[in-house]
């Protein structure tokens, strides 16, 4: 048994960069709370599990990592959105795991590992349809000791930012807000993840400086549906007033703005993500679908040519600049005039990266009592089509991009290739872009964080191949 001196937990996160933010919330209660963590189960005391609930390959995914965690002789702890969503259920069918928790016991976490590690039973998380309940704040944060969130001094206003960094690097999710206020058929988050509620511009803001403090560099903004933030607080119009102050923050060369969704995206933020300097101009839009009938069903607005003037109206502002999208083929209803609608919006809309997914049922949705059901077959067969489709559509507007120049953001060099992302990249979801030798910056003097500007030579499937030109801002290091 460890001792209050070595309590060691290992923290595994699954899912979207929101659960990655929750994560290092997490982490700076439970090292406040007299814990050592780490992201290596090796020796860990605890494995805490932040999993994830959103589609069925997500939870088989959660499942596999608290089963693999049980084999490290560790007490496993299942947290995240798949234990708030399903709870008592989770435990029931899997006993390997010591506890299954929910939200409400972020703020006491650690007392929470404490007794688990002692031998105590903890009642698993009872799930509750959150649209019923008053909204809830991201996290309940309070001041927490400089040492706990970052080495050095800090001013006065950055020792109450209550996150413990799990990885290095210049890049880093940004929560604007947590919860989601629409009621899109298919999807399940509100019921679990509770109405919209954004975050003070005062507190994103000294996140943000506390982040770049920490060496990030680019910050990428984050929540279930970011055209709502500022609503609750009295102002539709926030995140177009709080973008070029973030992207004024000294360390910081780029901020991205992701889930948007398009029938919320007014024409001034549209200005604002295309225009502001230090804003990526990438717009990563939730169509979902082009056809009418279908979105009417999912309870979504829009249209293929509504879409199309939208992606027109930004590439007014900015032609060189980003989109990307998730669609979902199959949903209840879709018919062959359907999909052909879709496949036309994608062949005209020239997006960046297309996230396609193959309709499923999902617990407690109204898509899952709707009729007509399209046949697995059919919807594999439909998923094969626009899965090629979009790839052989977005590798042709990585082509378009050879001869261009751009902006690189380095994110890692491993074995002396250096790698990073344009402003149309965002990390993980989308391509990235290769820095080799040519004409002007020699790529081996490059570090993680050099912002450098370069002019693309290849394109390999959504990849870029780019000869960095001059350095624009090199890497810095934490300022205490």
């Amino acid at each position: 048994m460890s001792t209050n001196a070595d309590r060691r937990v290992a923290l595994l996160t699954l899912g979207c960069a929101r659960n990655e933010v929750d994560s290092e919330e997490l982490a700076a209660r439970l090292a406040e709370g007299g814990w050592s963590v780490t992201t290596d189960g090796t020796d860990a005391d605890v494995v805490l599990v932040n999993t994830c609930g959103f589609v069925a390959k997500a939870k088989q995914d959660s499942i596999d990592t608290l089963l693999a965690a049980a084999d490290t002789g560790a007490k496993v702890v299942a947290t995240g959105c798949l234990a708030e969503r399903y709870g008592e259920q989770l435990a029931g069918e899997l006993p390997e795991a010591h506890a299954v928790l929910g939200f409400d016991h972020y703020p006491d976490m650690a007392a929470r590992l404490d007794a688990i590690l002692a031998g105590e039973t903890i009642a698993s998380h009872a799930p509750r349809d959150r649209r019923t309940l008053l909204p809830i704040s991201p996290v309940q944060r309070r001041a927490a000791a400089e040492t706990v969130v970052t080495p050095g001094h800090l001013p006065a206003h950055l020792r109450g930012v209550l996150r413990q960094r799990l990885e290095s690097g210049p890049v880093a999710p940004l929560k604007l807000a947590s919860g989601c206020d629409r009621r899109c058929s298919f999807c399940a988050i509100p019921s679990f993840r509770g109405a919209f509620v954004s975050r003070t511009p005062d507190e994103v803001l000294a996140e943000a400086e506390w982040l770049a403090r920490a060496g990030v560099r680019e910050l990428v903004l984050v929540s279930e549906n970011s055209t709502s933030y500022g609503k609750d607080l009295g102002d539709p119009r926030l995140l177009e007033k709080l973008l070029p102050q973030l992207a004024e923050v000294d360390g910081i060369v780029r901020v991205r703005v992701s889930y948007l969704q398009p029938a919320e995206t007014r024409p001034g933020l549209v200005e604002a993500i295309a225009t502001t300097p230090g804003v990526a101009p990438y717009f990563d839009l939730s169509f979902q679908h082009s056809s009418e009938p279908v979105l009417r069903r999912m309870r979504r607005f829009g249209s293929t040519e509504r879409f199309l003037e939208l992606l027109q109206t930004v590439r007014q502002l900015d032609p060189e600049a980003g989109a990307r999208s998730n669609v979902i083929v199959g949903f209840p209803g879709e018919t062959r005039a359907d999909i052909d609608e879709l496949a036309r919006f994608l062949t005209e809309a020239r997006l960046d990266a297309v996230g396609v997914f193959d309709y499923s049922d999902e617990d407690g949705t109204e898509a899952a009592d709707l009729p007509d059901k399209v046949s697995a077959g059919t919807i594999k067969k439909r998923y094969d089509w626009m899965s090629a489709l979009a790839e052989e559509l977005c590798a042709q507007r990585a082509g378009d991009r050879v001869g261009s120049i751009v902006e690189v953001l380095v994110d890692q060099i491993e074995d002396g290739e250096v790698e990073g992302r344009a402003a149309h990249q965002a990390p993980e979801v989308d391509g990235s872009t290769t820095l080799v030798a040519g004409a002007g910056l020699d790529p081996g003097v490059l570090r993680p964080g050099d912002f450098v500007r370069a002019k693309v030579t290849e394109s390999i499937g959504v990849d870029l191949v780019a000869v960095p030109i001059e350095m624009i801002s090199p890497a810095v290091s934490f300022r205490p």
